[in-house]
């Protein structure tokens, strides 16, 4: 729907030579204009009588425009910068097309699973309809700009700072400037303008697409009926079995069928379903799987607006060739052109306060083999300490090193002189087989004191929920993922590891290329064709985004309404 603007209004002096004016004769103007209207207009609102400059009258759309924009910097520098000349409300064709663009795509914003509700958008058509003097011209103009921007960060960078939900998400969210977007916008085809303002990363579109199916699934009646048992395994028969076949079938996991058995079409079935939810892959309906089984649409949604949300987090330059760790997925993978090429299986920080992997961006600079463990001081005064001091022999695995960084012998330590708030020594394991970090560690320094590591407990790969470490990551196959990482600098990435290696030296070796890592935490995710993927929210951030979420606004598309 067109909002057409009174004639009186229309015929604005300003509006029409602005239209009509040739590009030499503009320039010339507006450089006029931007100083005297701005200082006119100033004066004006500070209460001060002034006779009109013989270039530009300052009309009252222009000083409304100038009073609503006082308040933002951002709107006010634009306009100032701009002589005050409408984005929105002008009369010409590509102000129309403007405010087309941008009401369709506020109407539109659910799609996005943004909060439709915070921008306005009732309100703005109606003051559309009913404006009728220049002043209210302006001030319509002004809420035209604030709910372009509102949108403009919500849709790009998402709609929650990432710090104030959960203190372990210590991602920076890389905010575009505001004045910018409008000078932009003002330059570019509308439409155009807005469709592109959305992530353009695969992840986003896939996300959009899942959100958008499900909810048609469940105008269709949803997956069906919960499977009413605790437990199925294959050769069974019987309602309960039929219950999972259906839920299978709905979720597109298995065609049509008419079985009661739990034949071996139907474990094929839940196997992929276990590897699409994080579960392991033996094809046997078990309690746990019978959980994630019987969790409904409605429960999925949630995730899926959630990663939603990370992904405009994320909407940023990832690498060509990046690391990406997703904490959820207990999984670290090396990614190529968007291709996952190598992949690990990885243990995270305990769901412990202080010891929960935190989520965030860096750039790997370097790998150390035969590492030191340097032991953090918060591990080393609430876990070694209290020992030492009450046995000095204790953790003899451990050096002592002075500030200086030179190995001190136990015996030379007055240790009656100390405690756990005044030790004066840090805390180091030698390179060795038993090396907490391993034989290897990957490194991009950071705050958080983070990094990808190899672990002498390796039967920990063997579980399925994998949270045991301090924070950092460990990986299953700390070797593979170093040949993976040498192979663009090395063309023996394999001999020239297993040389220094065997060295038993501590090795620092330099990347010439330096790889960005992606510490994320998605429990909602797409495989490349398309197909949905779920994990558990092990430190429950999800549920606190998801709240966040519906407290600014965002709600579940009604689908059955």
């Amino acid at each position: 729907m067109e909002y057409a603007l009174p004639q009186d209004l229309r015929d604005s002096r300003f509006v029409e030579r602005n239209e009509r004016m040739n590009s030499a004769s503009k320039t010339r103007v507006a450089f006029f204009r931007h100083t005297t209207s701005f200082m006119c207009t100033a004066l004006l609102v500070a209460g001060f009588a002034i006779a009109k400059p013989a270039f530009a009258q300052v009309t009252p759309f222009m000083q409304s425009v100038a009073e609503q924009a006082a308040p933002d910097s951002d709107i006010a520098a634009f306009y100032k910068a701009n002589g005050y000349t409408p984005l929105w409300t002008g009369t010409g064709s590509l102000d129309k097309a403007r405010r087309m663009a941008l009401l369709k795509a506020l109407k539109s914003a659910g799609d996005h699973a943004l909060p439709v509700g915070s921008y306005n958008v009732g309100l703005l058509e109606s003051n559309l309809r009913r404006v009728s003097t220049q002043r209210e011209l302006g001030e319509i103009e002004v809420e035209l700009s604030r709910a372009f921007l509102k949108y403009a960060r919500d849709v790009q960078t998402g709609v929650l700072t990432p710090k104030k939900v959960d203190e372990g998400i210590v991602r920076d969210v890389h905010l575009r400037s505001r004045t910018t977007l409008l000078e932009t916008f003002s330059k570019s085809t509308p439409a155009a303008f807005l469709r592109a303002l959305p992530p353009q990363a695969p992840e986003y579109s896939r996300l959009l697409k899942a959100k958008m199916l499900l909810e048609q699934q469940i105008t269709e009646g949803g997956w069906g009926p919960r499977v009413n048992a605790s437990a199925l395994k294959p050769g069974q028969s019987g309602a309960a079995v039929v219950a999972l076949r259906n839920r299978m079938i709905a979720m597109g996991y298995l065609p049509r069928a008419a079985s009661q058995t739990y034949d071996a079409k139907l474990q094929v079935a839940v196997q992929k379903f276990q590897h699409d939810n994080g579960l392991e892959t033996d094809g046997v309906a078990g309690p746990g799987t019978i959980t994630e089984i019987n969790k409904q649409i409605e429960d999925r949604l949630p995730n899926i607006l959630v990663a939603i949300e990370r992904e405009r987090w994320m909407n940023i330059e990832r690498g060509k060739r990046h690391v990406w760790v997703n904490l959820t997925d207990f999984t670290a993978s090396i990614m190529d052109n968007e291709q996952v090429t190598f992949q690990t299986r990885s243990v995270i920080g305990k769901n412990i306060s202080d010891q929960r992997s935190p989520e965030f961006s860096d750039v790997m600079e370097y790998m150390e083999i035969n590492p030191y463990w340097n032991v953090p001081n918060s591990i080393a005064r609430n876990e070694y300490l209290p020992r030492m001091l009450s046995n000095p022999g204790a953790a003899g695995h451990l050096q002592l090193v002075d500030r200086n960084g030179r190995v001190v012998s136990r015996s030379s330590v007055n240790w009656g002189a100390y405690s756990t708030s005044n030790f004066p020594f840090n805390l180091r394991q030698p390179p060795s087989n038993g090396n907490a970090l391993g034989l290897v560690k990957f490194m991009f320094p950071n705050p958080y004191n983070i990094y990808l590591h190899d672990t002498p407990a390796k039967s920990l790969f063997a579980r399925e929920v994998r949270a045991f470490s301090h924070g950092c990551i460990r990986l299953r196959d700390p070797f593979d993922f170093a040949y993976e990482i040498l192979r663009p600098q090395s063309v023996d990435p394999v001999g020239e590891f297993q040389r220094i290696l065997r060295s038993g030296a501590n090795t620092r070796v330099n990347l010439d290329q330096k790889i960005p890592v992606h510490i994320v935490y998605r429990t909602a995710f797409t495989s490349a064709k398309g197909r949905l993927n779920f994990r558990r929210d092990i430190y429950g951030r999800d549920e606190r985004i998801y709240n966040a979420l519906l407290r600014a606004g965002v709600v579940l598309n009604d689908v059955r309404s």
